[in-house]
Protein backbone atom coordinates (compact mmCIF):
# COMPACT_ATOMS: atom_id res chain seq x y z
CA UNK A 1 0.00 0.00 0.00
CA UNK A 2 1.09 3.68 -0.33
CA UNK A 3 -0.48 6.85 0.54
CA UNK A 4 -1.22 9.37 -1.64
CA UNK A 5 -1.79 13.08 -0.77
CA UNK A 6 -2.21 15.34 -4.16
CA UNK A 7 -2.00 19.24 -4.00
CA UNK A 8 -1.80 22.33 -6.10
CA UNK A 9 -5.53 22.80 -6.77
CA UNK A 10 -7.05 25.58 -7.13
CA UNK A 11 -9.11 28.52 -9.16
CA UNK A 12 -7.74 29.94 -12.37
CA UNK A 13 -9.24 31.66 -15.27
CA UNK A 14 -9.67 29.90 -18.96
CA UNK A 15 -6.20 30.13 -20.50
CA UNK A 16 -4.19 29.63 -17.27
CA UNK A 17 -1.89 26.99 -16.03
CA UNK A 18 -1.67 25.01 -12.52
CA UNK A 19 0.38 21.96 -11.13
CA UNK A 20 -0.95 19.43 -9.43
CA UNK A 21 1.65 17.28 -7.09
CA UNK A 22 0.89 14.14 -5.20
CA UNK A 23 3.25 13.28 -2.65
CA UNK A 24 3.65 9.31 -2.11
CA UNK A 25 4.64 7.53 1.35
CA UNK A 26 6.60 4.70 1.40
CA UNK A 27 9.80 3.49 -0.56
CA UNK A 28 8.64 0.88 -3.26
CA UNK A 29 6.93 4.79 -5.20
CA UNK A 30 9.29 3.77 -8.69
CA UNK A 31 7.26 0.09 -8.61
CA UNK A 32 4.13 2.12 -8.95
CA UNK A 33 2.72 2.84 -12.04
CA UNK A 34 1.08 6.40 -11.31
CA UNK A 35 -2.11 8.41 -12.90
CA UNK A 36 -4.15 11.09 -12.86
CA UNK A 37 -8.04 10.94 -12.98
CA UNK A 38 -11.09 13.34 -12.43
CA UNK A 39 -14.26 13.48 -11.43
CA UNK A 40 -16.64 16.57 -12.72
CA UNK A 41 -19.96 17.03 -10.89
CA UNK A 42 -22.56 14.85 -12.03
CA UNK A 43 -20.00 12.98 -13.77
CA UNK A 44 -18.26 9.83 -13.48
CA UNK A 45 -14.64 9.71 -12.63
CA UNK A 46 -12.06 9.49 -15.94
CA UNK A 47 -8.55 8.91 -16.64
CA UNK A 48 -6.50 11.68 -17.30
CA UNK A 49 -3.13 10.93 -17.72
CA UNK A 50 -0.63 8.20 -16.81
CA UNK A 51 3.00 7.65 -16.13
CA UNK A 52 5.19 4.30 -16.18
CA UNK A 53 7.41 3.46 -13.58
CA UNK A 54 10.51 5.19 -14.49
CA UNK A 55 8.59 7.86 -16.52
CA UNK A 56 9.72 6.94 -19.65
CA UNK A 57 6.24 5.99 -20.86
CA UNK A 58 3.28 8.35 -20.62
CA UNK A 59 -0.43 8.31 -21.59
CA UNK A 60 -3.17 10.81 -21.95
CA UNK A 61 -7.10 11.33 -22.63
CA UNK A 62 -7.53 12.34 -25.71
CA UNK A 63 -9.56 15.92 -24.23
CA UNK A 64 -6.12 16.52 -22.53
CA UNK A 65 -3.54 15.00 -25.13
CA UNK A 66 -1.00 19.14 -25.86
CA UNK A 67 -2.08 20.82 -22.89
CA UNK A 68 -1.58 18.30 -20.19
CA UNK A 69 1.60 16.92 -19.02
CA UNK A 70 2.19 14.21 -16.47
CA UNK A 71 5.81 13.35 -14.72
CA UNK A 72 7.51 11.56 -11.90
CA UNK A 73 10.20 12.13 -9.32
CA UNK A 74 11.07 8.64 -8.03
CA UNK A 75 13.65 10.19 -5.92
CA UNK A 76 11.45 12.60 -4.27
CA UNK A 77 8.31 10.01 -4.33
CA UNK A 78 6.32 12.56 -6.22
CA UNK A 79 4.11 12.49 -9.23
CA UNK A 80 3.25 16.05 -10.94
CA UNK A 81 0.53 17.01 -13.63
CA UNK A 82 1.05 20.27 -15.42
CA UNK A 83 -2.21 21.41 -16.87
CA UNK A 84 -2.21 24.72 -19.55
CA UNK A 85 -4.59 26.17 -21.15
CA UNK A 86 -6.83 25.52 -19.02
CA UNK A 87 -10.77 25.40 -20.27
CA UNK A 88 -13.80 25.49 -18.32
CA UNK A 89 -14.77 21.70 -19.21
CA UNK A 90 -11.28 20.87 -16.96
CA UNK A 91 -13.26 21.61 -13.60
CA UNK A 92 -13.13 18.76 -11.58
CA UNK A 93 -11.85 16.71 -8.43
CA UNK A 94 -8.42 15.71 -9.30
CA UNK A 95 -7.12 12.39 -7.64
CA UNK A 96 -3.87 10.80 -8.01
CA UNK A 97 -3.67 6.86 -8.30
CA UNK A 98 -0.98 3.82 -8.24
CA UNK A 99 -1.05 0.05 -9.09
CA UNK A 100 1.63 -2.20 -9.45
CA UNK A 101 -1.09 -4.58 -11.14
CA UNK A 102 -3.63 -4.08 -13.49
CA UNK A 103 -5.92 -2.39 -11.29
CA UNK A 104 -5.24 1.26 -9.62
CA UNK A 105 -6.11 0.22 -5.90
CA UNK A 106 -4.11 2.93 -4.31
CA UNK A 107 -5.95 7.05 -3.82
CA UNK A 108 -5.55 9.76 -2.91
CA UNK A 109 -8.55 12.35 -1.91
CA UNK A 110 -8.54 14.71 -4.34
CA UNK A 111 -7.61 18.12 -5.14
CA UNK A 112 -10.33 20.51 -6.62
CA UNK A 113 -9.75 22.34 -9.73
CA UNK A 114 -11.81 25.28 -10.84
CA UNK A 115 -11.60 26.96 -14.40
CA UNK A 116 -13.41 30.12 -14.50
CA UNK A 117 -14.40 31.49 -18.33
Amino acid sequence: QVQLVESGGGLVQAGGSLRLSCAASGRTFSSYFMGWFRQAPGKEREFVAGISWSGGRTYYADSVKGRFTISRDNAKNTVYLQMNSLKPEDTAVYYCAARQGAIYDNWGQGTQVTVSS
